[in-house]
């Protein structure tokens, strides 16, 4: 009798093993999706990669406590920022500590339109957001980001279409937990393709430290700089909402509703407020880890969140930082090309699965939605602000945000 227990034990002990082993693959996986645009933003403004990489996991962290761990998302570097962060640092002569405290202020705001969607109740937002708007909405967001991966792929199409065959093919053809780790396969393979091409830079693992301290730095707070990066608060706010929208696509839950639209921003906003208040850039919920979702069917937010200590870790593991680092362009753009376009595929879905009646006042949505989102490119308008000093700056609404205003505020009109 003692001896089945002990076997049934031992059996239950290597399943939980197994378990656990196959949670850290998918919560690399989810890393090595998130890493290349994490770091891409600091390399681009001056901030510390190391830093974005520690940030990004805490703010991760962040929105699952305050989201009561329930929406699969990891937190990245936000691109929208970037213009922002530059023209601060001009004006401030590099000092990104300036740009720092706006980013602070940016996310206080995001605090606060939390506490006001609580007030007014999701339910009034949800009535705007029917599945004609979504949808379109959620295509523009996939195939805006086509042309990036794209561009990236083209620095050696063969690497990239390695990538891509490999990826795709264990998608379609592997069975069980090998399917899931079809993006972590792709870029295996078509690392070992680069590497054997002579294309994969070794020297900066060789060159890195084992270990290092992320060089954590502290915000200042200047009226000018506030009111240059403030204002993309609006536009990032249009783009968190459709990224939670198709997350929740992704998952089959409407993550607006549960645990609310309020929470996700509450989330998104402390986790920004501490990223900026470390020397990281502005947090934003990342599309690539959403198309790891689609395409793994893997749903569990406790993944996301080993990856996010993961990331944290990584922060302060300079070898494995320089290795992922060392990854080529082509192989990213390659897998890239895959995880946006499932995006993408999920905005048809949501049309298709809700049934959207094709009348010419859903088709005049939908149209409008995709021409202004996929060929506005980028609206711009000046402001000018005295304080202390002139400053004239440019705020950038991406297509996707006025795309997204045009349509709410249109399906409003013709469907009442």
């Amino acid at each position: 009798m003692s001896e089945n227990i002990m076997v049934r034990q031992a059996e239950k002990a290597k399943v939980n093993l197994w378990q656990k082993s196959k949670k850290v693959i998918l919560a690399f996986q989810h890393l090595i999706a998130m890493f290349g645009a994490t770091v891409l933003v600091p390399i681009l403004t001056g901030l510390d990669p190391t830093v974005a990489l520690f940030t990004a996991g805490l703010g991760t962290l962040i929105f699952h406590l305050c989201t009561k761990g329930m929406v699969p998302v990891f937190l990245g570097s936000s691109f929208a920022f970037i213009p922002l962060i530059l023209a601060v640092k001009e004006l401030y002569n590099g000092d990104l500590a300036y740009a720092q405290g706006g980013m602070v202020v940016a996310g206080l705001i995001y605090i606060v339109f939390a506490f006001l969607i609580k007030r007014i109740g999701v339910e009034r937002i949800k009535r705007y957001l029917a599945p004609q708007v979504v949808g379109p909405i959620i295509i523009v967001i996939g195939m805006n980001l086509v042309p990036t991966a794209f561009g990236m792929a083209r620095e050696n199409l063969i690497v990239a279409s390695i990538t891509l065959g490999t990826a795709l093919l264990i998608n379609i053809k592997g069975k069980g937990f090998i399917s899931q780790l079809s993006i972590l396969l792709g870029v295996v393979t078509g690392y070992a393709v680069a590497l054997g091409m002579g294309i994969v830079d070794t020297t900066i693992i060789k060159e890195a430290s084992l270990f290092g301290i992320p060089s954590f730095s502290l915000p200042k707070f200047d009226m000018g700089a506030i009111m240059i990066i403030a204002p993309v608060v609006l536009a990032v706010f249009m783009e968190h909402l459709g990224d939670i929208t198709t997350n929740g696509e992704v998952v089959g839950k409407n993550f607006i509703e549960n645990p609310g639209l309020n929470r996700t921003l509450l989330g998104d906003g402390i986790a920004t407020v501490v990223a900026a208040s470390l020397g990281g850039p502005a947090n934003t919920t990342y599309g690539e880890n959403t198309g790891v979702l689609a395409i793994t069917k893997n749903y569990d937010p406790s993944i996301l969140r080993l990856a996010a200590v993961f990331a944290m870790i990584l922060g302060f593991v300079s070898k494995i930082g320089a290795m992922l680092n060392s990854i080529p362009t082509a192989v990213m753009g390659g897998i890239s090309l895959m995880l946006f376009s499932m995006i993408a595929l999920i905005g048809v879905k949501t049309i298709r699965n809700n049934k959207v009646e094709f009348n010419w006042k859903n088709i005049l949505v939908m149209a409008s939605i995709l021409v202004l989102g996929l060929g506005s490119g980028i609206i711009e308008s000046k402001f000018g602000i005295t304080i202390g000093i002139p400053v004239t700056e440019v705020v950038k609404i991406s297509g996707l945000s006025f795309a997204a205003i045009v349509g709410i505020l249109l399906n409003t009109i013709l469907n009442r």
